[in-house]
Protein backbone atom coordinates (compact mmCIF):
# COMPACT_ATOMS: atom_id res chain seq x y z
CA UNK A 1 0.00 0.00 0.00
CA UNK A 2 2.82 2.36 0.91
CA UNK A 3 4.85 1.67 -2.31
CA UNK A 4 1.74 2.06 -4.45
CA UNK A 5 0.99 5.51 -3.03
CA UNK A 6 4.64 6.65 -3.43
CA UNK A 7 4.69 5.56 -7.10
CA UNK A 8 1.49 7.46 -7.78
CA UNK A 9 2.89 10.64 -6.24
CA UNK A 10 6.11 10.33 -8.24
CA UNK A 11 4.26 9.76 -11.54
CA UNK A 12 1.98 12.75 -10.95
CA UNK A 13 4.93 15.01 -10.20
CA UNK A 14 6.85 13.93 -13.34
CA UNK A 15 3.79 14.39 -15.57
CA UNK A 16 3.07 17.86 -14.18
CA UNK A 17 6.69 18.95 -14.60
CA UNK A 18 6.80 17.73 -18.20
CA UNK A 19 3.53 19.51 -19.02
CA UNK A 20 4.69 22.80 -17.51
CA UNK A 21 8.06 22.67 -19.28
CA UNK A 22 6.48 21.87 -22.61
CA UNK A 23 3.99 24.71 -22.23
CA UNK A 24 6.69 27.18 -21.31
CA UNK A 25 8.91 26.10 -24.19
CA UNK A 26 6.06 26.41 -26.69
CA UNK A 27 5.16 29.85 -25.42
CA UNK A 28 8.73 30.96 -25.66
CA UNK A 29 9.11 29.61 -29.15
CA UNK A 30 5.90 31.30 -30.29
CA UNK A 31 6.87 34.63 -28.84
CA UNK A 32 10.36 34.48 -30.34
CA UNK A 33 9.10 33.78 -33.86
CA UNK A 34 6.45 36.51 -33.82
CA UNK A 35 8.53 39.31 -32.20
CA UNK A 36 12.30 38.81 -32.08
CA UNK A 37 12.84 42.11 -30.31
CA UNK A 38 10.83 41.15 -27.26
CA UNK A 39 12.17 37.61 -26.94
CA UNK A 40 14.13 38.40 -23.81
CA UNK A 41 11.10 39.77 -22.01
CA UNK A 42 9.00 36.83 -23.04
CA UNK A 43 11.64 34.42 -21.89
CA UNK A 44 11.86 36.13 -18.50
CA UNK A 45 8.10 36.04 -18.12
CA UNK A 46 8.01 32.34 -19.02
CA UNK A 47 10.73 31.61 -16.50
CA UNK A 48 8.81 33.43 -13.77
CA UNK A 49 5.63 31.51 -14.66
CA UNK A 50 7.60 28.30 -14.64
CA UNK A 51 9.00 29.11 -11.20
CA UNK A 52 5.52 29.84 -9.85
CA UNK A 53 4.18 26.61 -11.30
CA UNK A 54 7.13 24.66 -9.87
CA UNK A 55 6.39 26.18 -6.46
CA UNK A 56 2.76 25.17 -6.80
CA UNK A 57 3.88 21.68 -7.81
CA UNK A 58 6.15 21.47 -4.78
CA UNK A 59 3.28 22.57 -2.53
CA UNK A 60 1.08 19.90 -4.10
CA UNK A 61 3.77 17.26 -3.61
CA UNK A 62 4.22 18.34 0.04
CA UNK A 63 0.47 18.14 0.59
CA UNK A 64 0.39 14.66 -0.95
CA UNK A 65 3.29 13.62 1.31
CA UNK A 66 1.39 14.85 4.38
CA UNK A 67 -1.72 12.95 3.28
CA UNK A 68 0.41 9.87 2.64
CA UNK A 69 1.90 10.12 6.15
CA UNK A 70 -1.55 10.48 7.65
CA UNK A 71 -2.70 7.45 5.68
CA UNK A 72 0.21 5.42 7.02
CA UNK A 73 -0.65 6.48 10.57
CA UNK A 74 -4.28 5.50 10.03
CA UNK A 75 -3.21 2.11 8.66
CA UNK A 76 -0.98 1.53 11.69
CA UNK A 77 -3.86 2.45 14.00
CA UNK A 78 -6.17 0.09 12.10
CA UNK A 79 -3.63 -2.71 12.44
CA UNK A 80 -3.38 -2.02 16.19
CA UNK A 81 -7.19 -2.02 16.54
CA UNK A 82 -7.41 -5.23 14.54
CA UNK A 83 -4.85 -6.95 16.79
CA UNK A 84 -6.72 -5.75 19.87
CA UNK A 85 -9.97 -7.04 18.40
CA UNK A 86 -8.42 -10.42 17.68
CA UNK A 87 -7.20 -10.54 21.27
CA UNK A 88 -10.74 -9.92 22.52
CA UNK A 89 -12.31 -12.63 20.36
CA UNK A 90 -11.12 -15.64 22.50
CA UNK A 91 -12.29 -13.87 25.68
CA UNK A 92 -15.67 -13.19 24.09
CA UNK A 93 -15.97 -16.81 22.93
CA UNK A 94 -15.15 -17.95 26.47
CA UNK A 95 -17.75 -15.55 27.89
CA UNK A 96 -20.36 -16.89 25.47
CA UNK A 97 -19.53 -20.49 26.43
CA UNK A 98 -19.82 -19.54 30.11
CA UNK A 99 -23.26 -17.99 29.61
CA UNK A 100 -24.48 -20.94 27.51
CA UNK A 101 -23.36 -23.53 30.12
CA UNK A 102 -25.34 -22.12 33.09
CA UNK A 103 -27.56 -25.00 34.28
CA UNK A 104 -28.77 -25.61 37.55
CA UNK A 105 -31.53 -27.96 38.40
CA UNK A 106 -31.24 -30.81 36.04
CA UNK A 107 -31.82 -28.86 32.79
CA UNK A 108 -29.21 -26.23 32.29
CA UNK A 109 -30.40 -22.70 31.76
CA UNK A 110 -28.73 -21.50 28.54
CA UNK A 111 -28.66 -17.91 27.37
CA UNK A 112 -28.20 -16.77 23.80
CA UNK A 113 -25.45 -14.34 22.81
CA UNK A 114 -25.49 -12.87 19.29
CA UNK A 115 -22.47 -13.76 17.24
CA UNK A 116 -20.18 -10.98 16.09
CA UNK A 117 -20.05 -10.22 12.34
CA UNK A 118 -16.99 -11.29 10.39
CA UNK A 119 -14.64 -8.52 9.25
CA UNK A 120 -15.39 -9.51 5.65
CA UNK A 121 -18.56 -10.90 4.18
CA UNK A 122 -16.92 -13.25 1.71
CA UNK A 123 -14.89 -16.11 3.12
CA UNK A 124 -12.93 -16.58 -0.11
CA UNK A 125 -11.97 -12.93 -0.29
CA UNK A 126 -11.00 -12.96 3.37
CA UNK A 127 -8.83 -16.05 2.98
CA UNK A 128 -7.03 -14.55 -0.01
CA UNK A 129 -6.34 -11.32 1.85
CA UNK A 130 -8.42 -9.08 -0.46
CA UNK A 131 -11.17 -6.88 0.95
CA UNK A 132 -14.47 -6.74 -1.00
CA UNK A 133 -14.66 -2.94 -0.68
CA UNK A 134 -12.42 0.03 -0.29
CA UNK A 135 -10.59 1.27 2.75
CA UNK A 136 -13.55 3.30 3.95
CA UNK A 137 -15.86 0.25 3.83
CA UNK A 138 -13.38 -1.90 5.70
CA UNK A 139 -12.86 0.76 8.34
CA UNK A 140 -16.61 1.07 8.79
CA UNK A 141 -17.04 -2.70 9.20
CA UNK A 142 -14.11 -2.87 11.60
CA UNK A 143 -15.60 -0.06 13.67
CA UNK A 144 -18.96 -1.84 13.81
CA UNK A 145 -17.33 -5.13 14.84
CA UNK A 146 -15.17 -3.43 17.46
CA UNK A 147 -18.17 -1.53 18.84
CA UNK A 148 -20.20 -4.76 19.12
CA UNK A 149 -17.39 -6.65 20.85
CA UNK A 150 -16.71 -3.70 23.14
CA UNK A 151 -20.35 -3.55 24.21
CA UNK A 152 -20.32 -7.27 24.98
CA UNK A 153 -17.09 -6.96 26.97
CA UNK A 154 -18.56 -4.02 28.88
CA UNK A 155 -21.66 -6.07 29.60
CA UNK A 156 -19.60 -8.99 30.84
CA UNK A 157 -17.49 -6.68 32.99
CA UNK A 158 -20.61 -5.12 34.48
CA UNK A 159 -22.16 -8.46 35.34
CA UNK A 160 -19.10 -10.50 36.34
CA UNK A 161 -18.37 -11.57 39.88
CA UNK A 162 -15.06 -10.06 40.93
CA UNK A 163 -12.80 -11.96 43.32
CA UNK A 164 -9.58 -11.20 45.14
CA UNK A 165 -7.82 -13.89 43.11
CA UNK A 166 -7.39 -14.29 39.37
CA UNK A 167 -9.67 -17.32 39.18
CA UNK A 168 -13.08 -17.12 37.57
CA UNK A 169 -16.30 -17.29 39.59
CA UNK A 170 -19.78 -17.97 38.22
CA UNK A 171 -22.94 -16.86 40.00
CA UNK A 172 -26.10 -18.90 39.50
CA UNK A 173 -29.39 -19.61 41.19
CA UNK A 174 -33.11 -19.08 40.99
CA UNK A 175 -35.53 -16.51 42.33
CA UNK A 176 -38.61 -18.64 42.94
CA UNK A 177 -42.04 -17.64 44.15
CA UNK A 178 -44.51 -20.32 45.23
CA UNK A 179 -48.20 -19.61 45.81
CA UNK A 180 -50.05 -22.52 47.42
CA UNK A 181 -53.40 -23.71 48.68
CA UNK A 182 -53.64 -26.64 51.10
CA UNK A 183 -56.58 -28.73 52.09
CA UNK A 184 -55.64 -30.67 55.20
CA UNK A 185 -52.97 -30.43 57.88
CA UNK A 186 -49.24 -30.72 57.23
CA UNK A 187 -45.96 -30.31 59.08
CA UNK A 188 -45.09 -27.40 56.79
CA UNK A 189 -47.66 -25.54 54.73
CA UNK A 190 -45.41 -24.21 51.93
CA UNK A 191 -43.52 -27.44 51.14
CA UNK A 192 -45.08 -30.23 53.25
CA UNK A 193 -43.16 -33.44 53.95
CA UNK A 194 -45.96 -35.37 55.63
CA UNK A 195 -49.61 -34.91 56.59
CA UNK A 196 -50.85 -34.48 60.13
CA UNK A 197 -54.06 -33.60 61.87
CA UNK A 198 -54.84 -29.86 62.05
CA UNK A 199 -54.77 -28.29 65.47
CA UNK A 200 -57.99 -28.55 67.40
CA UNK A 201 -60.41 -25.93 66.10
CA UNK A 202 -58.06 -25.05 63.25
CA UNK A 203 -58.99 -24.74 59.59
CA UNK A 204 -58.43 -27.48 57.02
CA UNK A 205 -57.87 -24.92 54.24
CA UNK A 206 -54.78 -22.72 54.18
CA UNK A 207 -53.36 -20.38 51.55
CA UNK A 208 -50.12 -18.46 51.26
CA UNK A 209 -47.00 -17.63 49.27
CA UNK A 210 -43.26 -17.84 49.87
CA UNK A 211 -39.92 -17.02 48.28
CA UNK A 212 -37.75 -18.82 50.82
CA UNK A 213 -37.10 -21.65 48.36
CA UNK A 214 -35.07 -19.28 46.19
CA UNK A 215 -31.47 -20.43 45.82
CA UNK A 216 -28.09 -18.79 45.29
CA UNK A 217 -25.00 -20.65 44.10
CA UNK A 218 -21.37 -19.83 43.39
CA UNK A 219 -18.96 -21.90 41.33
CA UNK A 220 -15.24 -21.17 41.54
CA UNK A 221 -12.82 -22.42 38.88
CA UNK A 222 -9.37 -22.96 40.32
CA UNK A 223 -5.94 -23.90 38.96
CA UNK A 224 -4.80 -27.21 37.53
CA UNK A 225 -3.18 -29.36 40.20
CA UNK A 226 -1.33 -32.56 39.28
CA UNK A 227 -3.19 -32.69 35.99
CA UNK A 228 -6.61 -32.19 37.62
CA UNK A 229 -8.97 -29.30 37.06
CA UNK A 230 -9.97 -27.88 40.42
CA UNK A 231 -13.25 -26.19 41.24
CA UNK A 232 -15.50 -25.47 44.18
CA UNK A 233 -19.16 -24.65 44.60
CA UNK A 234 -21.53 -23.49 47.28
CA UNK A 235 -25.32 -23.38 47.24
CA UNK A 236 -27.68 -21.75 49.73
CA UNK A 237 -31.38 -21.12 50.17
CA UNK A 238 -33.55 -19.18 52.61
CA UNK A 239 -35.31 -22.12 54.27
CA UNK A 240 -33.15 -22.26 57.39
CA UNK A 241 -35.99 -21.30 59.69
CA UNK A 242 -38.36 -18.45 60.44
CA UNK A 243 -37.28 -15.17 62.00
CA UNK A 244 -38.57 -14.60 65.52
CA UNK A 245 -40.37 -11.39 64.64
CA UNK A 246 -43.67 -10.20 63.30
CA UNK A 247 -44.35 -11.64 59.84
CA UNK A 248 -41.25 -13.75 60.34
CA UNK A 249 -42.67 -16.28 57.88
CA UNK A 250 -41.54 -13.92 55.12
CA UNK A 251 -37.98 -13.43 56.39
CA UNK A 252 -36.39 -16.75 55.60
CA UNK A 253 -33.04 -17.45 57.22
CA UNK A 254 -30.11 -18.28 54.93
CA UNK A 255 -29.18 -21.97 55.05
CA UNK A 256 -26.23 -23.88 53.66
CA UNK A 257 -27.24 -26.71 51.34
CA UNK A 258 -24.03 -27.87 49.72
CA UNK A 259 -20.41 -26.73 49.55
CA UNK A 260 -17.75 -28.94 48.00
CA UNK A 261 -14.31 -29.04 46.38
CA UNK A 262 -13.71 -30.96 43.15
CA UNK A 263 -10.54 -32.40 41.62
CA UNK A 264 -11.38 -33.69 38.15
CA UNK A 265 -9.08 -35.74 35.98
CA UNK A 266 -10.17 -37.22 32.68
CA UNK A 267 -11.64 -40.39 34.19
CA UNK A 268 -11.35 -39.81 37.94
CA UNK A 269 -12.80 -37.26 40.34
CA UNK A 270 -12.28 -36.58 44.04
CA UNK A 271 -15.01 -34.63 45.84
CA UNK A 272 -14.69 -33.30 49.38
CA UNK A 273 -17.32 -31.25 51.18
CA UNK A 274 -20.99 -31.16 52.04
CA UNK A 275 -22.77 -32.67 49.08
CA UNK A 276 -25.90 -34.57 48.13
CA UNK A 277 -26.28 -38.28 48.83
CA UNK A 278 -24.52 -39.98 45.92
CA UNK A 279 -26.17 -43.36 46.55
CA UNK A 280 -29.51 -41.66 45.76
CA UNK A 281 -28.66 -39.42 42.78
CA UNK A 282 -32.15 -38.90 41.29
CA UNK A 283 -35.28 -37.08 42.41
CA UNK A 284 -38.73 -36.41 40.92
CA UNK A 285 -38.98 -33.16 38.96
CA UNK A 286 -40.77 -30.41 40.84
CA UNK A 287 -40.46 -26.69 41.52
CA UNK A 288 -42.90 -26.91 44.41
CA UNK A 289 -40.22 -28.46 46.63
CA UNK A 290 -36.61 -27.26 46.39
CA UNK A 291 -35.88 -26.66 50.06
CA UNK A 292 -36.09 -30.43 50.48
CA UNK A 293 -36.04 -32.84 47.54
CA UNK A 294 -39.40 -33.97 46.24
CA UNK A 295 -40.91 -36.71 48.45
CA UNK A 296 -38.16 -36.35 51.03
CA UNK A 297 -39.27 -38.47 54.06
CA UNK A 298 -41.77 -40.18 51.77
CA UNK A 299 -39.81 -42.60 49.58
CA UNK A 300 -36.88 -40.51 48.37
CA UNK A 301 -33.64 -40.94 50.35
CA UNK A 302 -31.64 -37.73 50.62
CA UNK A 303 -29.03 -35.93 52.68
CA UNK A 304 -26.76 -32.93 52.40
CA UNK A 305 -23.92 -34.27 54.44
CA UNK A 306 -20.13 -33.77 54.70
CA UNK A 307 -18.31 -36.49 52.77
CA UNK A 308 -15.17 -37.48 50.92
CA UNK A 309 -15.65 -39.64 47.86
CA UNK A 310 -13.80 -40.88 44.80
CA UNK A 311 -15.37 -41.52 41.39
CA UNK A 312 -13.84 -43.39 38.46
CA UNK A 313 -15.37 -43.73 35.00
CA UNK A 314 -14.58 -46.59 32.62
CA UNK A 315 -15.42 -46.20 28.93
CA UNK A 316 -16.65 -49.67 28.02
CA UNK A 317 -17.34 -48.52 24.44
CA UNK A 318 -17.68 -45.16 22.73
CA UNK A 319 -21.23 -44.90 24.09
CA UNK A 320 -21.20 -46.94 27.30
CA UNK A 321 -19.75 -45.86 30.64
CA UNK A 322 -19.29 -47.73 33.91
CA UNK A 323 -18.98 -45.49 36.98
CA UNK A 324 -17.63 -46.58 40.37
CA UNK A 325 -18.12 -44.38 43.45
CA UNK A 326 -16.98 -44.89 47.03
CA UNK A 327 -16.75 -42.59 50.00
CA UNK A 328 -16.99 -41.90 53.71
CA UNK A 329 -19.72 -39.68 55.15
CA UNK A 330 -20.43 -37.85 58.37
CA UNK A 331 -22.37 -40.43 60.40
CA UNK A 332 -25.63 -38.57 61.15
CA UNK A 333 -29.02 -39.94 62.21
CA UNK A 334 -31.37 -36.89 62.11
CA UNK A 335 -31.13 -35.94 65.77
CA UNK A 336 -31.96 -32.33 66.56
CA UNK A 337 -29.09 -30.24 68.00
CA UNK A 338 -29.07 -30.09 71.78
CA UNK A 339 -27.74 -26.51 71.73
CA UNK A 340 -28.31 -23.73 69.16
CA UNK A 341 -24.67 -22.55 69.25
CA UNK A 342 -22.41 -25.44 70.33
CA UNK A 343 -22.25 -28.72 68.48
CA UNK A 344 -22.57 -32.03 70.33
CA UNK A 345 -21.92 -35.46 68.84
CA UNK A 346 -24.89 -37.38 67.47
CA UNK A 347 -25.21 -41.10 68.05
CA UNK A 348 -23.56 -41.93 64.75
CA UNK A 349 -20.60 -39.69 65.50
CA UNK A 350 -20.31 -41.18 69.00
CA UNK A 351 -19.51 -44.53 67.40
CA UNK A 352 -16.06 -43.19 66.55
CA UNK A 353 -16.26 -44.04 62.86
CA UNK A 354 -17.79 -42.52 59.73
CA UNK A 355 -20.50 -43.99 57.56
CA UNK A 356 -19.43 -45.83 54.40
CA UNK A 357 -21.10 -45.90 50.99
CA UNK A 358 -20.39 -47.23 47.51
CA UNK A 359 -22.22 -47.20 44.19
CA UNK A 360 -21.74 -48.56 40.69
CA UNK A 361 -23.72 -47.47 37.64
CA UNK A 362 -23.89 -48.20 33.93
CA UNK A 363 -25.03 -45.56 31.44
CA UNK A 364 -25.34 -44.87 27.73
CA UNK A 365 -27.22 -42.29 25.61
CA UNK A 366 -30.60 -43.23 24.15
CA UNK A 367 -32.77 -40.79 22.17
CA UNK A 368 -30.17 -38.09 22.96
CA UNK A 369 -30.78 -38.61 26.70
CA UNK A 370 -29.09 -40.68 29.35
CA UNK A 371 -30.15 -44.21 30.19
CA UNK A 372 -28.64 -45.51 33.43
CA UNK A 373 -28.88 -48.25 36.03
CA UNK A 374 -27.19 -48.08 39.42
CA UNK A 375 -26.94 -50.04 42.67
CA UNK A 376 -25.46 -48.82 45.95
CA UNK A 377 -24.89 -49.75 49.59
CA UNK A 378 -24.58 -47.84 52.86
CA UNK A 379 -23.38 -48.73 56.35
CA UNK A 380 -23.03 -46.72 59.55
CA UNK A 381 -22.64 -47.77 63.19
CA UNK A 382 -24.50 -45.82 65.90
CA UNK A 383 -23.84 -45.61 69.64
CA UNK A 384 -26.96 -44.66 71.61
CA UNK A 385 -25.04 -44.62 74.93
CA UNK A 386 -24.78 -47.29 77.65
CA UNK A 387 -23.40 -49.75 75.11
CA UNK A 388 -26.47 -49.72 72.90
CA UNK A 389 -25.11 -50.05 69.36
CA UNK A 390 -27.11 -50.14 66.13
CA UNK A 391 -25.87 -51.15 62.70
CA UNK A 392 -27.58 -48.88 60.18
CA UNK A 393 -27.55 -50.13 56.60
CA UNK A 394 -29.25 -49.61 53.25
CA UNK A 395 -29.27 -51.07 49.77
CA UNK A 396 -30.49 -48.87 46.91
CA UNK A 397 -31.16 -49.13 43.19
CA UNK A 398 -31.85 -46.35 40.69
CA UNK A 399 -32.82 -46.31 37.03
CA UNK A 400 -33.48 -43.86 34.23
CA UNK A 401 -34.91 -45.19 30.96
CA UNK A 402 -35.88 -43.12 27.89
CA UNK A 403 -38.81 -45.21 26.63
CA UNK A 404 -39.59 -43.01 23.65
CA UNK A 405 -38.00 -39.83 22.27
CA UNK A 406 -40.35 -37.75 24.47
CA UNK A 407 -41.06 -40.20 27.30
CA UNK A 408 -38.72 -41.10 30.18
CA UNK A 409 -39.20 -43.44 33.14
CA UNK A 410 -37.09 -42.96 36.26
CA UNK A 411 -37.13 -44.09 39.87
CA UNK A 412 -35.35 -45.41 42.94
CA UNK A 413 -35.86 -48.23 45.43
CA UNK A 414 -34.31 -48.83 48.84
CA UNK A 415 -34.37 -51.27 51.73
CA UNK A 416 -32.65 -50.65 55.04
CA UNK A 417 -32.71 -50.18 58.80
CA UNK A 418 -31.75 -47.32 61.10
CA UNK A 419 -31.51 -44.83 58.22
CA UNK A 420 -33.59 -41.98 59.56
CA UNK A 421 -30.59 -39.75 58.87
CA UNK A 422 -31.24 -40.41 55.17
CA UNK A 423 -34.93 -39.51 55.38
CA UNK A 424 -36.45 -42.94 56.00
CA UNK A 425 -39.50 -43.18 58.29
CA UNK A 426 -39.73 -39.35 58.44
CA UNK A 427 -36.27 -39.10 60.00
CA UNK A 428 -36.61 -41.80 62.67
CA UNK A 429 -33.68 -44.21 63.00
CA UNK A 430 -34.61 -46.15 66.15
CA UNK A 431 -37.51 -46.60 68.55
CA UNK A 432 -37.21 -46.80 72.34
CA UNK A 433 -38.77 -49.70 74.15
CA UNK A 434 -39.26 -47.71 77.37
CA UNK A 435 -37.96 -44.64 79.13
CA UNK A 436 -35.06 -43.31 77.01
CA UNK A 437 -33.35 -41.76 80.05
CA UNK A 438 -32.73 -45.15 81.64
CA UNK A 439 -29.71 -47.21 80.71
CA UNK A 440 -31.63 -50.50 80.71
CA UNK A 441 -34.21 -49.35 78.11
CA UNK A 442 -33.87 -51.43 74.94
CA UNK A 443 -33.81 -49.88 71.46
CA UNK A 444 -34.58 -51.26 68.03
CA UNK A 445 -33.68 -49.89 64.57
CA UNK A 446 -36.62 -49.11 62.31
CA UNK A 447 -36.72 -51.47 59.33
CA UNK A 448 -37.89 -49.66 56.24
CA UNK A 449 -38.57 -50.11 52.53
CA UNK A 450 -39.55 -47.47 50.03
CA UNK A 451 -39.03 -45.78 46.72
CA UNK A 452 -40.54 -43.64 44.01
CA UNK A 453 -41.12 -43.66 40.26
CA UNK A 454 -41.76 -40.89 37.75
CA UNK A 455 -42.96 -40.66 34.15
CA UNK A 456 -41.78 -37.56 32.27
CA UNK A 457 -43.46 -36.53 29.01
CA UNK A 458 -41.79 -33.78 26.97
CA UNK A 459 -44.78 -32.18 25.27
CA UNK A 460 -42.72 -29.60 23.35
CA UNK A 461 -39.21 -28.21 23.60
CA UNK A 462 -40.54 -25.69 26.13
CA UNK A 463 -43.17 -27.68 28.03
CA UNK A 464 -43.05 -30.92 30.01
CA UNK A 465 -45.46 -32.91 32.14
CA UNK A 466 -44.48 -35.12 35.08
CA UNK A 467 -46.34 -37.67 37.16
CA UNK A 468 -44.82 -39.44 40.17
CA UNK A 469 -45.77 -41.68 43.08
CA UNK A 470 -43.73 -42.49 46.21
CA UNK A 471 -44.01 -44.62 49.34
CA UNK A 472 -42.02 -45.08 52.56
CA UNK A 473 -43.15 -48.09 54.60
CA UNK A 474 -41.79 -49.04 58.01
CA UNK A 475 -42.31 -52.56 59.31
CA UNK A 476 -44.96 -51.73 61.91
CA UNK A 477 -45.19 -55.29 63.23
CA UNK A 478 -41.72 -54.76 64.74
CA UNK A 479 -42.87 -51.55 66.42
CA UNK A 480 -46.27 -52.46 67.85
CA UNK A 481 -45.93 -53.86 71.33
CA UNK A 482 -42.33 -52.67 71.61
CA UNK A 483 -42.46 -48.84 71.39
CA UNK A 484 -45.12 -46.24 72.14
CA UNK A 485 -45.55 -42.60 71.10
CA UNK A 486 -45.15 -41.46 74.71
CA UNK A 487 -41.58 -42.80 74.93
CA UNK A 488 -40.41 -41.59 71.52
CA UNK A 489 -40.66 -37.81 71.53
CA UNK A 490 -43.22 -35.23 70.47
CA UNK A 491 -43.58 -36.58 66.90
CA UNK A 492 -45.66 -39.76 66.62
CA UNK A 493 -44.13 -42.94 65.23
CA UNK A 494 -45.07 -43.21 61.55
CA UNK A 495 -45.70 -46.50 59.88
CA UNK A 496 -46.16 -45.21 56.34
CA UNK A 497 -45.88 -42.01 54.31
CA UNK A 498 -46.87 -42.00 50.68
CA UNK A 499 -47.54 -39.37 48.04
CA UNK A 500 -48.40 -38.62 44.44
CA UNK A 501 -48.00 -35.56 42.22
CA UNK A 502 -48.68 -34.27 38.75
CA UNK A 503 -47.21 -31.07 37.36
CA UNK A 504 -46.87 -29.02 34.20
CA UNK A 505 -43.70 -26.98 33.65
CA UNK A 506 -43.49 -24.32 30.95
CA UNK A 507 -40.24 -22.59 30.01
CA UNK A 508 -40.85 -19.88 27.39
CA UNK A 509 -37.16 -19.01 27.76
CA UNK A 510 -34.24 -20.90 29.18
CA UNK A 511 -34.12 -18.51 32.15
CA UNK A 512 -37.85 -18.20 32.84
CA UNK A 513 -40.28 -20.86 34.08
CA UNK A 514 -43.87 -21.29 35.15
CA UNK A 515 -45.15 -24.42 36.88
CA UNK A 516 -48.43 -25.73 38.24
CA UNK A 517 -48.59 -28.81 40.47
CA UNK A 518 -51.07 -30.87 42.40
CA UNK A 519 -49.62 -32.98 45.22
CA UNK A 520 -51.27 -35.38 47.66
CA UNK A 521 -49.66 -36.80 50.81
CA UNK A 522 -51.17 -39.41 53.06
CA UNK A 523 -49.43 -40.34 56.31
CA UNK A 524 -50.19 -43.31 58.58
CA UNK A 525 -49.09 -43.08 62.23
CA UNK A 526 -48.70 -46.42 63.99
CA UNK A 527 -51.12 -45.65 66.80
CA UNK A 528 -53.65 -43.28 65.20
CA UNK A 529 -55.66 -42.85 62.02
CA UNK A 530 -54.15 -41.52 58.80
CA UNK A 531 -54.13 -37.88 57.70
CA UNK A 532 -54.21 -36.39 54.21
CA UNK A 533 -53.14 -33.09 52.72
CA UNK A 534 -53.73 -31.90 49.16
CA UNK A 535 -51.74 -29.00 47.82
CA UNK A 536 -52.09 -26.88 44.68
CA UNK A 537 -48.83 -25.06 44.02
CA UNK A 538 -48.18 -22.35 41.41
CA UNK A 539 -44.55 -21.43 40.84
CA UNK A 540 -42.82 -18.71 38.86
CA UNK A 541 -39.07 -18.43 38.71
CA UNK A 542 -36.20 -16.66 36.98
CA UNK A 543 -32.91 -18.51 36.73
CA UNK A 544 -29.61 -16.68 36.59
Amino acid sequence: MKSLKTSAVRSAAIAASAFILCSAFAAAQGSSSSNPDSSADVTATAVRNLQEQVQQLRALVDEMRVENAQTRMEMQQLRHDLQATRGLLPAESSARATLASQAPYGSAAQGSVPSEPAPYTNAGERSSGQAPGGLEERVQKLEESTSLIGSKVDEQYGTKVETASKYRVRLSGIVLMNAFHNNGGANNIDFPDYAERPSQGGSLATIGATLRQSEIGLEIFGPNVAGAKTSANIQMDFAGGLAATGNGENFGIVRLQTASLHFDWRHTSVIAGQDSLFISPLAPTSFASLATPTFAFGGNLWAWTPQLRVEHRFNLTDRQTLTLQAGVLDNLDWEFPSDPFFRAAQSGEQSGQPAYAARTAWSRPVFERQMSFGIAGYYGRQNWSWGRFVDAWAGTADLQIPILPRLTLSGELYRGAGIGGLGADVGRSIVWGGDPTKSATPIRPVDDIGGWTQLKFQLTSKMEMNGAVADDNAFTHEIRGFATDANNGPVPIFGRNRGALGNLIFRPRSDLLFAAEFRRLRTFPVYSSSSTVNQINLAMGILF
